[in-house]
């Protein structure tokens, strides 16, 4: 089975970074220029990428979001959008810049509504993002908790979203593997189609991801690329895509 992978570009103070678990103080810079950075994973073979406004994110200031167009623009490829989604206007300003779809995140277990009222309108260009410690949701950059994981994904599956991406926090930036299990557990839960985010380390970790379920068929790429752990054309390779 394939799976899509999304090469991360999160951008804070136009730069393009990596956190360690989410945290703003664990920050690295790996390329002053994120279209730069989005230009080598379109080079490689990337059908799409994952990018996340973290200014807007951490402080509701979306400084970044204008770069998805220069983006589009620069790659032809199509960006999965998140990073501060908290109103229609946000969405639809993501959107406009290009974003073929976009992940409301801290607003989707804040005001379940607004989930409701952006599927209408927009569909499968709306995923939403469960980041989770345990099966415990994380909101307001993982600062916050916010109801129980498998509540959240039977909430939403009945609203009609058609994907979920999956956070499992202990993992992210860790290069320690994937939770698969969880996985596994989050999409028997849902009807909905599943990214993986989080550890990911090795192709061996893709492949067991592109193994684990009918389901989960993609899984954002971020660390491992930056750091070297493979080459994107190598992931793909492995993934069959």
């Amino acid at each position: 089975m394939t799976l899509t992978l999304y090469p991360a570009v999160d951008i804070r103070g136009g730069k393009a970074v990596r956190l360690v678990q989410g945290r703003a103080d664990a920050e690295t810079v790996y390329d002053t220029d994120p279209v730069a950075a989005a230009l080598r994973f379109a080079e490689q073979g990337a059908r799409w990428l994952h990018v996340v406004d973290l200014d807007a994110a951490f402080d509701g200031e979306p400084r970044n979001r204008h770069l998805i167009a220069d983006i589009v623009e620069a790659t032809g490829l199509a960006v999965q959008a998140s990073g501060g989604i908290r109103t229609m206007a946000d969405l639809e300003a993501s959107v406009k810049y290009g974003a073929s779809r976009v992940v409301i995140g801290t607003m989707a277990l804040e005001e379940p509504s607004f989930v409701s009222a952006a599927v209408s309108e927009h569909g499968d260009k709306v995923a939403v993002g469960l980041d989770a410690d345990g099966t415990t949701l994380k909101a307001r950059g993982w600062t916050v908790e916010s109801g129980d994981l498998f509540a959240a994904l039977h909430r939403f599956t009945l609203m009609g979203v058609s994907r979920f991406v999956f956070t499992d926090i202990s993992r992210d930036g860790m290069l320690e593997g994937p939770n698969i299990d969880r996985l596994v557990e989050v999409a028997e839960a849902t009807s909905a189609k599943v990214t993986a985010s989080g550890g990911i380390s090795s192709l061996a970790d893709l492949s067991a991801l592109a193994a684990a379920h009918e389901r989960v068929d993609g899984a954002i790429v971020g660390k491992a690329l930056y750091v070297g752990r493979f080459s994107l054309a190598d992931a793909l390779e492995a993934v069959g895509e």
